[in-house]
């Protein structure tokens, strides 16, 4: 029998409402503090497959997630597409920033076996640990967002350098965008080959962007993404998160993925009216909810709960869990939503 969260995804009718929390391998949980102080650097722990495999199963572990998620992160796959980054503990990714047709030219194909086989080993260590007990999700970043931190050599709050770029050289922030969607595609193929049951692709950033600017830059490198997966796997979910997507409801319903996984800025009664029936829901407890007393907790998730009524749904927070979210608080909003029923 599939596992309770991949049938969820499918559509299918379900005996209870799947969970899992966006981030939940990581921070949060104090054996995962405990591993920094083996393996100081992200890249060791995402790049190290038995690292990343103990990382991604301590949730799991913990609390009996529906989903387990590949310990990893979105720019993984760039030095195998010749893009190399450095990700420091206190500041974040840090790249060179590519700004010019040189580097774009420089850029080539991912052979995500000989560039990023870590990957593919964790998969499989996960779906041989887990089998039907739980969902194996793979996630990928969109082109937009991977773009970025291209552009920009790392996060950034306005993102003037890559909208300067999509002003001024549009044609060359579209080669680069067409060269990433092409890797980041076969990169998600790879991982549902090495076991990864459903994929979340992230276009974390396509929100910062006008309505007409995300319909030229960020939406049909979505599609581009997303239609090279299925056209490969047609059977497995694909689930689209934006942050800070409540504006963008309709646009990523035409993208192809078959879950929008919604912030907490938007209500489901509303997602429902704008996206209609056919597309499932993944979401959207405010992060921030963890903090509450449990009572309040136990309400505004069974609220989510009610308001999607059982079909076409994954619970999950509106974003990532917080660091500093206690486990205790983690594990309650896991068992109210493995306990509800209608």
């Amino acid at each position: 029998k599939d596992p309770l969260l991949l049938r969820a995804a499918r559509g299918e009718a379900v005996e209870r409402v799947p969970v899992w929390m966006m981030r939940q391998a990581g921070r949060h949980m104090q054996e995962y503090r405990d591993l920094v102080k083996k393996y100081p650097t992200f890249r060791e722990r995402s790049e190290i497959h038995e690292v990343s495999t103990e990382i991604s199963l301590q949730p799991y572990r913990r609390y009996g997630t529906d989903g387990v998620i590949l310990f990893s992160d979105i720019l993984t796959p760039l030095p195998g597409m010749g893009v190399d980054f450095k990700i420091e503990e206190k500041t974040g990714p840090k790249l060179v920033p590519m700004r010019t047709w040189e580097s774009v030219n420089a850029m080539h194909t991912i052979d995500s076996e000989k560039a990023c086989p870590f990957v593919g080993q964790t998969l499989r260590d996960l779906k041989k640990e887990v089998g039907s007990n739980a969902t194996v999700l793979g996630f990928v970043g969109c082109p937009y967002t991977l773009a970025t931190y291209m552009v920009e050599g790392g996060s950034s709050r306005e993102y003037l350098e890559i909208k300067k770029m999509m002003f001024t050289e549009p044609e060359l922030l579209h080669a680069m965008l067409a060269k990433i969607a092409d890797s980041i595609g076969d990169y998600g193929i790879y991982q549902i080959e090495s076991g990864a049951q459903v994929i979340q692709v992230f276009d974390s950033w396509a929100g910062h962007l006008s309505p007409k600017d995300y319909d030229v830059f960020a939406a049909p490198y979505q599609k581009k993404v997303i239609q090279k997966i299925k056209s490969s796997h047609p059977e497995v979910p694909i689930i689209i998160y934006i942050n800070k997507s409540g504006a963008l409801l309709e646009r990523m319903s035409q993208s192809g993925a078959d879950i929008i996984s919604l912030d907490w800025t938007v209500t489901i009664e509303e997602a429902r009216k704008r996206i209609g029936n056919d597309i499932g829901i993944q979401g959207n407890l405010d992060p921030a909810a963890l903090f509450a007393p449990n009572e309040v907790i136990k309400e505004r998730t069974e609220e989510i709960l009610r308001a999607c009524g059982g079909r076409n749904h994954v619970m999950n927070l509106g974003h990532g869990i917080e660091a500093t979210t206690s486990e205790e608080k983690a594990e309650f909003f896991i068992n109210t939503v493995k306990n509800f029923r209608f």
